[in-house]
């Protein structure tokens, strides 16, 4: 497929890199956090834990910025090759540059596409780490009292109702 732009922009491939740059900096920050997330979770560090929520979610209002530059570059593009800016593909807008600047912009896009991916992963991991944390939570909670009506953990990820209590044996006997 051959592109022909409208009316070339030569500052483009510069200004597309310098935000892949933008980009990648941020996914980099972004998977940092997630991995010292994942290492409070598992160490039960709780503080650090939401230190790094807190890190995670300043980045994320960071990347509003980075997001607004990808709006722009898109409609300068969609201008370039004639497209609304929601149709251009890296590979059209590759098609526009030199050959070296194209190559270099697809490889800063594959290394962020890999980023992103292994991002998403430890996410998901810390996410899950975190239900299996609230579910022994919740499982400690109701053995504090066993009349309570929440279900409770159990070893094969299955919720039950708690015994009923037997009133000769107390976890806590708060009565004096």
């Amino acid at each position: 497929m051959t592109v022909v732009a409208l009316r070339p922009d030569p500052l483009l491939p510069a200004d597309l890199l310098a935000h892949l740059d933008a980009q990648l900096a941020s996914v980099t920050r972004l998977l940092e956090i997630a991995l010292a997330q994942g290492a409070a979770i598992r160490a039960q560090d709780v503080d650090t834990v939401v230190r790094q929520v807190a890190a995670f979610q300043a980045e994320l209002e960071r990347r509003t910025r980075v997001e607004d530059d990808r709006s722009r570059l898109l409609a300068r593009a969609g201008t370039l090759l004639g497209l609304v800016p929601s149709a251009v593909t890296l590979t059209q807008l590759t098609a526009t540059m030199a050959p070296d600047d194209g190559a270099l912009v697809q490889r800063r896009s594959d290394e962020l596409q890999r980023l992103l991916a292994e991002l998403m992963r430890e996410h998901s991991h810390n996410q899950a780490l975190m239900r299996q944390e609230l579910a022994f939570l919740d499982h400690l909670l109701g053995q504090l009292d066993p009349h309570a009506p929440a279900p409770v953990y159990e070893a094969r990820g299955t919720r039950r109702r708690p015994p009923a209590a037997d009133p000769a044996r107390r976890q806590l006997d708060l009565h004096a």
